[in-house]
């Protein structure tokens, strides 16, 4: 039997908006990272999700995101939206690319997205935070090799 593989991730961006950057964490280990030189904080915590899900290859795993915001997109908003033609009451969905990828990627994982309160202590998510700094600051894109 497989064992369920365990990811945090985070994004990071300094100033907002600005350079971004964000970081996967596998089993406690650092295992992808990414950045953008013009983004969002909320356009990173989206690409962390979406590079966690995508590593898992339909494995079954959880997710432990400081995002709120992003678990709420993903597995109460965005049928919804997609339902409805991508349209949503109150205007424009914002960031739309990253939405519907991370919808997609979501339907096709076996993936459990589990929101942790950011900067609380819990190891995983610090150090998903500190590598997400790591990105944004030294530009890094790609596997952690450590």
């Amino acid at each position: 039997m497989e064992e369920m593989i365990i990811y945090y991730t985070d994004g990071s961006c300094s100033p907002n908006p600005g350079p971004g950057g964000f970081a996967v964490i596998k089993n406690m280990q650092p295992a992808f990272v990414g950045h953008e030189l013009e983004s969002t904080n909320i356009r990173m915590e989206g690409q962390a999700l979406i590079t966690a899900m995508k590593d898992a290859r339909g494995q079954e795993c959880q997710i432990f995101s400081d995002s709120e915001f992003w678990i709420n997109v993903i597995t109460k908003w965005a049928p919804g939206w997609e339902a409805n033609g991508w349209k949503k009451k109150g205007g424009e969905i914002k960031n739309l690319e990253i939405v519907k990828e991370a919808l997609a990627t979501y339907k096709d994982s076996r993936a459990t997205l589990t929101w942790v309160r950011g900067h609380e202590g819990d190891s995983g998510n610090e150090m998903a935070d500190q590598w997400a700094n790591e990105a944004r600051e030294q530009r890094l894109d790609g596997a952690v090799a450590i």
